[in-house]
């Protein structure tokens, strides 16, 4: 008697399932892509927060004087000359100090119109900062125009937020 030759043959069988360790060369590759991209916006978000420290710093000094002008009816003079110092500080901090540094008067309120004032210095409440900040005393200072010059100076800290290039 003859043995049946396909007796002794195992029945099919699927294959061993795919091990997902070690992952395919694409995936490493697609790993090292994204780790590079989170750490490329991580730095670039700490940059530009970095940057915007100058301008929170002085809008934190720039609510100080209000709050000094507003709670002790603090002098008007000392605000507006207080206020222009911060102004000229943030400036030199944003801009080259050539350009800056020499500017006084009709030429300083001309350039804080032109890097972010929207003509809130030349031609509104911004001409304070030259024309009242040393007038003599006998004249009082109009409140609303004091509150107008603070919303013109926050204005101008928000437009120089970032160090231009």
């Amino acid at each position: 008697m003859n043995p049946d030759p396909l007796a002794g043959l195992r029945d099919w069988h699927l294959p061993e399932p795919i091990s997902w360790w070690p992952p395919a060369p694409g995936w490493w590759l697609l790993a090292v892509a994204g780790v590079i991209g989170v750490l490329l916006l991580v730095h670039w978000l700490w940059r530009r927060y970095r940057r915007a420290a100058v301008a929170r710093t002085a809008r934190r000094e720039l609510a100080s004087l209000e709050r000094a002008l507003a709670t002790t009816q603090g002098d008007a003079r000392s605000y507006i000359a207080d206020l222009s110092r911060l102004l000229r500080r943030l400036a030199l901090v944003r801009y080259p100090r050539e350009q800056v540094a020499g500017l006084s008067g009709r030429a300083w309120l001309e350039f804080l119109d032109a890097t972010g004032g929207e003509g809130g210095f030349t031609q509104d409440a911004g001409r304070m900062l030259v024309e009242d900040a040393y007038r003599p005393e006998t004249q009082p200072l109009d409140a609303h125009a004091l509150e107008q010059l603070g919303r013109v100076a926050a204005r101008w800290i928000a437009a120089n937020r970032e160090v231009r290039p």
